[in-house]
């Protein structure tokens, strides 16, 4: 199981990086925004496009679906991103809402319209945490695991964690027949591109 999902996983990625419905942050970055936090923040804003893209394209009745019994569904996959988003971002100054239940969110609704709002609002937020916190505490350092990181290592988990489970969610979609829309962008203008016959 394990082995088809990398497979899939990397095929998935195998195509160029943008097509035209595609966000471009590298082209277009956030206002005030540069140096390492900027980078981070368009990686961030590229798996926000592709996560919420594809959690749209996932039929409501798939939310439940996981490929064995012992590992995360469609909506759990979602969810378990949110949480992550409303979570680490405390780890450099910015905390959940107030009484926000993180801990509960995982497993809190099946219902697709409402975890596709809660994973958009879930970026918003880690997006303004990254945009709030100082350049100047990058370097700041916090216990971690039996071991020390960085507020700038804490970006970087976030980022990494964020890319294994979309690539989870592109391996869980083609496993039930469902192209990541990006990929069917970059198809149709391979197509369009494509020189057409002579008649």
């Amino acid at each position: 199981m394990k082995s088809i999902c990398w497979t899939l996983c990397l095929l998935s990625l195998a195509l160029p990086p943008f097509a035209a419905a595609q966000v471009n942050p590298y082209k277009t970055p956030t206002p005030g925004i540069s140096g390492y936090r900027g980078e981070v923040l368009a990686e961030v804003t590229i798996q926000e496009d592709k996560l919420l893209r594809l959690a749209e394209a996932i039929p409501a009745e798939k939310y439940t679906w996981r490929p064995a019994a012992d590992v995360r569904s469609f909506a759990e996959v979602f969810l378990h991103i949110a949480a992550a988003n409303y979570n680490l971002p405390k780890l450099f100054g910015t905390p959940p809402p107030a009484g926000f239940d993180v801990r509960g969110l995982e497993k809190s609704t099946t219902d697709k319209a409402k975890i596709v709002a809660t994973l958009k609002e879930s970026f918003a937020h880690s997006k303004k945490a990254i945009m709030s916190m100082p350049d100047a505490d990058l370097e700041k350092s916090f216990d971690w695991f039996g071991g020390k990181n960085t507020e700038r290592g804490a970006l970087l988990f976030m980022t990494r964690h964020t890319a294994e489970h979309l690539g989870q969610a592109i391996a869980y979609a083609r496993m039930i027949g469902i192209v990541p829309p990006w990929t069917e962008d970059q198809q149709r203008q391979q197509q369009q591109a494509a020189p057409k016959p002579k008649s």
